[in-house]
């Protein structure tokens, strides 16, 4: 793969990662987030494989097409299920929605605009101190650790909450293949696993509560224990 080539599939791979964490801002239905949580997996898949093609590292390739598998196929799948899990007769129709985040749309692309910035801000010196393709794209990693934390704390739906969390943990990944150019692959498949145990965990613990008291909204459940 010629270098130019290569820096044009990177650049183009972590812009579609860094434009599926705004997409998740601006969309309120669960089913749509949970599907371009399904895109930014793919696109973090390609980073992977891009990074360990280009430098000829077949494992680092193993591991994007892991990656893929897991993010972009198995934690989508256990969101879903979790989503469509019935209450009763039928799902409720406000429980497959954001209908009141704590922030509105307009606010939320501003501040992953101003996130996007403060992350381009911070990563400069080490952009400067290794100029290279991979570490150029190093903000589009930590702008989407930024917005994931930022959905995490403003959604109310659990299940947001989740796709927040997945958010800023495939932030920290792109992050780190990026600026080392690839993990090795016992801690990624340590990490995944981890992932993947945590989210098995709120899948069950979203049914229960859903089940048990007909809502997963979070101001809903603080004044049922109030």
């Amino acid at each position: 793969m010629s270098g130019g080539l290569y820096t044009q599939l990177l650049d183009l791979a972590c812009g579609a990662f860094l434009l599926a964490a705004v997409i998740v801002l601006w969309r309120r239905e669960l089913a749509a987030i949970v599907r371009v949580f399904a895109a930014q997996g793919i696109a973090l898949a390609a980073i992977a494989v891009l990074l360990g093609a280009h430098e000829e590292r077949w494992d680092l390739v193993g591991v994007g097409v892991g990656i893929g598998l897991l993010r972009a196929g198995v934690l989508p799948y256990l969101i879903r299920r979790a989503l469509t899990a019935p209450t009763g007769d039928r799902v409720r129709s406000e429980e497959v929605r954001e209908t009141q985040p704590l922030i509105n749309i307009t606010a939320s692309l501003l501040t992953g605009a101003l996130l996007t910035l403060l992350a381009y801000a911070v990563a400069r010196p080490l952009t400067e101190l290794n100029p290279t393709p991979a570490t150029r794209a190093l903000p589009v990693g930590l702008a989407v650790v930024l917005i994931g934390f930022f959905v995490l704390v403003t959604r109310r739906r659990a299940l947001s909450q989740v796709v927040g969390f997945l958010l800023l943990d495939n932030g920290i990944t792109a992050t780190a293949f990026l600026a080392t150019s690839g993990v090795p692959l016992i801690v990624e498949l340590g990490v995944s696993f981890d992932v993947l145990l945590a989210v098995l965990v709120l899948q069950i613990l979203t049914t229960r509560v859903r089940e048990a008291f007909g809502t997963t909204d979070i101001d809903d459940l603080r004044e049922l224990h109030d």
